[in-house]
């Protein structure tokens, strides 16, 4: 029998704790939830664990703070770091989030040298590139989740205007995940329809913007915390892609080496996700307006990583 696949989340707040619940929910693997508070990861495990009879999965799932625990993961969702607040930008975090990603990422590298990274902790981009600095890993194996959660909005707002269902709406976001993000209209489709054929300009580029400020809205609404059904479900979904080598096309944030032009920049673009984590970056044609908003958005990345470069050291 085929030994059960092995998947650490690095974080047990609510991003953490529920990419853990969708996780045990899809019966992906066993489960590491491991957090630097005592108490929290065990009590959130074991509670998703009483959840099993109910739900019927079969898996193990475990909290922890020690990353012993966490040896030969297959892959792990780093969502570690401090939140954003209220007036925060994504910036804020830099210098905080670049101490806390250097120093899990050194522990996950010693305990599971084989590993697969997804990164959550913000700024995405930027906290990539740590990842991918500290651990050394071939690009394939250092992957960050935003693309998803950002396309995810884009066509839940998107099938809202057009009054049909979700599973219809294909679309995606480039670029850098924040306020420069590149919503792709040119290959937004409903049912392989164009959206610009479907909806005037003026109602796509509000819904662009929203997307945009997708984050900040549920930040300014919950007034204590942000997102995190949406992000763990996002993260989620690129760990079943490696884990089953479904072999998915997913807007991720990857290490581009001479793709759209650019060489040694974190950002992201549509990549084929499988069981050896990034497998291809899949290259598009973006109209003139694109290729600048794209620039726009790498610029921002490339700027981001010059901050962080004195933070690693």
């Amino acid at each position: 029998m085929n030994q059960r696949k092995k998947i650490t989340i690095v974080g047990a707040g609510n991003v953490g704790a529920t990419a853990a619940h969708w996780a045990a929910a899809k019966a992906l693997g066993d489960i590491v939830l491991l957090d630097i508070s005592e108490g929290i990861p065990q009590g959130k495990a074991l509670d998703l664990m009483e959840a099993a009879p109910v739900e019927g999965f079969d898996v193990q799932i475990k909290g922890t703070n020690s990353y012993e625990d966490t040896k030969n993961s297959d892959v792990v969702i780093i969502t570690a770091g401090s939140p954003r607040k209220p007036g925060m930008s994504r910036d804020d975090l830099l210098e905080i989030n670049t101490k806390i990603v250097k120093s899990v990422t050194e522990e996950i590298v010693k305990h599971s040298p084989n590993t697969i990274l997804i990164i959550v902790s913000n700024p995405l981009d930027a906290m990539v590139y740590v990842a991918s600095e500290v651990s050394q890993f071939p690009k394939e194996r250092v992957i960050g989740m935003a693309g998803v959660l950002d396309s995810a909005r884009f066509r839940c707002f998107l099938a809202e205007a057009l009054d049909c269902s979700v599973r219809d709406v294909n679309a995606f976001v480039m670029g850098g995940h924040g306020d420069t993000m590149v919503p792709v209209v040119g290959n937004s489709t409903m049912a392989g329809i164009p959206i610009s054929e479907l909806l005037p300009a003026d109602q796509i580029a509000a819904i662009v913007d929203r997307t945009r400020n997708g984050g900040a809205e549920i930040v300014n609404l919950l007034k204590t915390g942000s997102a995190y059904y949406a992000p763990s479900i996002s993260a989620v979904e690129m760990a079943q892609a490696i884990i089953k080598n479904e072999k998915r096309i997913l807007p991720c944030c990857v290490k581009l080496e001479g793709e759209y032009g650019y060489e040694g920049v974190f950002v992201g673009v549509p990549v084929k996700l499988g069981g050896k984590g990034l497998e291809q970056v899949i290259e598009i044609k973006l109209d003139d307006s694109e290729k600048a908003m794209f620039a726009h958005s790498v610029n921002a990345v490339q700027e981001l990583m010059e901050k962080v470069r004195g933070y690693i050291k």
